[in-house]
């Protein structure tokens, strides 16, 4: 018997019933320990990590770090976050306002791409209050702002703010 109407591949239709990606905002330091605790609970999580080469007192060491510090991405139902918001270390969803916003499935597609292609990827400088910006897409695409005067920066790096520089 044949139809005119097929059925998708049992992988394109897990596809669409998959909850959306979140960026999650964790202590600092424990992306790793929630990553493995939000697996852990049955949770599909991405910590994107890049090499660094750190020197201790008396060697080099290669160590993976965060290429976003602070942030992890999880697919999460909200109906059902009670798993997450219980995780240690995890401090809040990223959202507008009271609305957890979902991260686009092509960025993080875009991300898992640099991060298993092996081309070199590093954390960029965190913005500083004053800090002249100039935006390349939006509603304000092509005009120049400091960072902070028409656009609000939620946090920055204690270290900069101080002029210490660091990360």
């Amino acid at each position: 018997m044949n139809t005119s109407i097929e059925n998708p591949p049992v992988a394109e239709r897990q596809e669409f019933c998959r909850p959306p990606w979140f960026a999650v905002r964790v202590k600092s330091n424990f992306e790793k320990k929630v990553a493995t605790g939000l697996r852990n609970k049955g949770l599909e999580e991405f910590l994107p990590l890049y090499q660094s080469r750190r020197r201790l007192s008396d060697r080099y060491k290669t160590v993976d770090l965060p290429l976003f510090p602070g942030y992890l991405f999880c697919r999460l139902d909200l109906d059902h976050r009670l798993p997450l918001l219980t995780t240690v270390g995890f401090l809040y969803i990223v959202s507008v306002g009271n609305k957890p916003v979902p991260v686009d499935e092509d960025e993080i597609a875009a991300v898992q791409y640099v991060v298993r292609s092996g081309v070199p990827a590093m954390p960029w400088p965190s913005l500083a209050v004053g800090q002249r910006v100039r935006l390349e897409s939006g509603p304000l695409c092509n005009s120049s702002r400091n960072a902070g005067s028409n656009l609000r920066i939620r946090h920055a790096s204690p270290a900069r703010s101080l002029g210490r520089g660091g990360a």
